[in-house]
């Protein structure tokens, strides 16, 4: 979406968009599954906080080796160049978490246990819709805004600086 300022414009203020978005989720998403899974105690935070940096590591990982790419095929299947921004980001965010929480409903179970089994996948679909639906809301309301309010500040904020310096070159 070019000159649109509320996504990164290039490949540094893209890390800083995956960095804004990776920290809240990570950081509020898998707190809230162990909590759902094994109760809301202080423990069980301490315990979450031991694997966040695992996690994190992994949902980077899996973003750009497999929700880009398929999020990519999925986005120029379901929206056109006239769709508005909204509803692609809608599109993206939906395909995104889907993406992502089929994966970590599995991946993170195993992370959390310590130990690779076949428990997540027999309960996949016991766990996955409340990941699916903690992740997406986490993502529609929390990270993603906040994410695209930094850009807006930093393009505004360039577009401010490149238009006092025509002015001072006119």
């Amino acid at each position: 979406m070019p000159n649109e300022i509320r996504v990164p414009w290039n490949a540094k203020e893209g890390l800083i968009y995956m960095l804004i978005v990776s920290i809240i989720s990570v950081n509020t998403i898998a707190p809230l599954i162990m909590g759902f899974e094994m109760g809301f105690s202080k423990t069980n935070y301490l315990k979450t906080l031991q694997i966040l940096p695992l996690m994190w590591i992994i949902v980077l990982c899996l973003v750009n080796f497999v929700a880009k790419p398929l999020v990519g095929k999925l986005m120029a299947k379901f929206t056109k160049p006239t769709d508005s921004f909204n509803a692609k980001t809608l599109f993206n965010i939906f395909f995104s978490v889907s993406v992502l929480s089929i994966c970590l409903t599995v991946i993170g179970s195993w992370v959390g246990q310590r130990h690779i089994s076949l428990d997540p996948i027999q309960g996949f679909f016991h766990h996955w819709p409340k990941n699916f639906c903690i992740t997406f809301w986490i993502e529609m309301l929390i990270a993603q805004p906040i994410a695209r309010f930094v850009m807006k500040k930093i393009h505004v904020k360039q577009v401010a600086k490149a238009a006092k310096m025509e002015k001072v070159e006119a």
